[in-house]
């Protein structure tokens, strides 16, 4: 069965850094890399963090520890006139926009925008108001899953599915939130354990490792959705730039997950058609080894299985032969015929 294509979002976040030409040129990045969308964050930094709150060790290291986890959100949000401007630029460049709605006002206005879908970022997954407003709404869900465990990922998807979203409307990502995430934590065969859970759903992964090996990883294990950071300068100024991927890993992502779609194939065991031709040419077939006259019988002392280049009868039917008779006679080297 043939599976559809692999959903890519080139995960452009926060690295616009506030500034708008920053985020257009993201999105031109995304659209000439071949990914099927870019995905911001839509937040109100007082809906989401108090005035105290930490920055995240990694955002410390990237960003400096001295500014608040609020300040910090606060001069990377976007407003409805940005979003707007961001809309227009990815219809003009042929690629979906989307964008992580992280409070309730965000959302509704998402969704009044057109988004055609949600994505619930991982620090969502146990807000039960938040995915309850998001499950009502009735559009797909795509889930993130950082930081859950597997009870927590069935209470949200419970949640989801009681408030009103069908659960084959919902795509489960694995994903691990440490940003990068070290490559012994990805973890990814928990995408198995998703699907096996979860099997009305899709599966797919939110991936924060350096490089490119587990996204391919992923596409190979049956990732309906990949998701990963980029950036057009991994040293620019930001909480994310540094863990994410540079122009030429987006671009090497989105054609390597590509090449492993068309290897994967439809499931079916069966000669691909660039091999048919050598059918004739590797296999063996039945030929006689000795002169054979018409009448006499094929025996395991004139008969024997040999590469003719041609095709023939199979050796796979040599007990039909052994003991029928010859209807002509037959040469050494020359194919038998029945």
């Amino acid at each position: 069965m043939q599976r559809e294509p692999i959903f890519l979002i080139a995960e452009a976040g926060v690295n616009h850094n506030g500034d708008l030409d920053l985020a257009k040129q993201l999105i031109d990045l995304a659209a000439e890399a071949g990914a099927d969308a870019v995905k911001f964050q839509t937040f109100r930094a007082e809906e989401i963090v108090t005035d105290t709150a930490q920055k995240a060790a990694y955002q410390k290291e990237t960003s400096g520890a001295g500014e608040s986890q609020f300040a910090m959100l606060k001069r990377l949000e976007l407003d409805v006139n940005a979003h707007r401007l961001l809309m227009d630029h990815c219809r003009r460049r042929n690629i979906a926009f989307l964008s992580t709605p992280f409070d309730a006002q965000s959302l509704d206005m998402l969704i009044d925008m057109g988004l055609p879908l949600i994505k619930v970022p991982s620090g969502e997954i146990t807000n039960l108001p938040y995915l309850r407003r998001v499950g009502a709404k009735g559009l797909p869900v795509i889930l993130s899953t950082g930081m859950a465990t597997l009870d927590e990922v069935r209470a949200a998807v419970s949640v989801l599915t009681k408030a009103g979203t069908p659960a084959g409307q919902i795509t489960v990502l694995h994903c691990n939130t440490q940003y990068p995430t070290p490559v012994e934590d990805a973890n990814l065969r928990a995408m198995t354990t998703l699907a096996e859970t979860f099997p009305e759903c899709r599966v797919g992964c939110s991936d924060h490792t350096p490089g490119i090996a587990c996204a391919v990883a992923a596409a190979a294990m049956g990732a309906a959705v990949i998701e990963k950071h980029f950036t057009l300068d991994k040293s620019l100024p930001g909480p994310d730039h540094a863990a994410s991927m540079d122009p030429d890993e987006l671009k090497a992502m989105v054609r390597s997950v590509r090449e492993v779609e068309r290897a994967l194939g439809d499931g079916v065991k069966k000669p691909s058609p660039s091999e048919r031709a050598n059918i004739d040419v590797a296999r063996r077939f039945l030929v006689a080894t000795a002169p054979i006259k018409a009448g006499e019988p094929f025996t395991e002392a004139n008969v024997a299985a040999r590469r003719t280049g041609c095709g023939g009868v199979s050796p796979m039917r040599w007990d039909e032969v052994m003991g029928l008779t010859a209807k002509r006679n037959f040469q050494p080297g020359e194919g038998i015929e029945l």
